[in-house]
């Protein structure tokens, strides 16, 4: 069976990366999320994407470049087409609260290399565990740095290595790492045949499409990732999947 990952909450309706967006997923029925983790000045960890502000929150500088009171004033755009209020910046705390919740969502939670950059793995990793120990068994650390999850391996009960290429999966001491799931952009994926790695699970993103979704799970692909979390589901339940989002 397909599985959806609610990329970033419901970002076609809410603003990304908020509480807002990952609520309304968790009603549209995603059973997955995914978030995006930075920090700021002071070392608060909070959920974002970008590596800069200004897209978001209209704010000049890095999330980091800002600390934790600053940042809590901010307000995160709503997606084009949306006229209502920004919504403040979510911390990682906030997420973890919401998984309690709702022990039936798993979140995966990646830590952006920008963070890394700033703070070193190390301190990124302490951080992130130390908020979210109390529902860890429902959140996957990943991440495109090694490194770092070098570092989380022996924290998390799953990790995941997220690459833009497919083949750059088995590079660079990717199976030393052993990781659960692999992330892969769906442009870097090789145009035909079974997809997939054994002992670990593949998710493809960025996936909007029925057809797209239904064509990768004829390849063997579990999981898909989106934006248009209740729209995508509507569509796979149509009979001949062939609406177009």
């Amino acid at each position: 069976m397909l599985e959806l990952v609610a990329h970033r909450g419901y970002a076609k309706r809410f603003p990304e990366n908020t509480l807002a967006a990952l609520a309304a997923a968790v009603v549209a029925g995603a059973r997955y999320v995914e978030v995006d983790v930075q920090m700021t000045e002071d070392g608060v960890p909070v959920l974002f994407h970008d590596h800069d502000c200004q897209r978001l929150c209209g704010m000049p500088g890095a999330i980091a470049d800002y600390d934790w009171a600053q940042v809590s004033a901010f307000g995160v755009a709503w997606p084009p087409g949306h006229a209502a209020a920004p919504v403040p910046v979510a911390r990682l705390a906030d997420l973890a609260g919401l998984l309690a919740a709702h022990p039936q969502v798993t979140a995966f939670v990646e830590i952006k290399r920008e963070a890394i950059g700033r703070f070193g793995s190390a301190r990124v990793i302490e951080a992130v565990h130390r908020l979210l120990a109390p529902v860890l068994a429902q959140t996957v650390l990943i991440s495109f740095s090694r490194p770092a999850l070098k570092v989380a391996r022996p924290l998390w009960p799953a990790i995941g290595l997220v690459t833009e290429r497919y083949r750059e999966f088995r590079a660079r001491g990717s199976v030393a790492l052993a990781p659960e799931y692999h992330f892969c952009d769906a442009q870097g994926l090789p145009q035909r045949g079974p997809l997939g790695h054994k002992g670990t699970t593949l998710v493809v993103y960025e996936i909007d499409s029925a057809r797209d979704a239904r064509a990768l799970e004829a390849r063997g692909v579990r999981f898909v990732e989106t934006f248009a979390m209740a729209e995508l589901a509507a569509a796979l339940k149509e009979p001949h999947h062939e609406r177009e989002l």
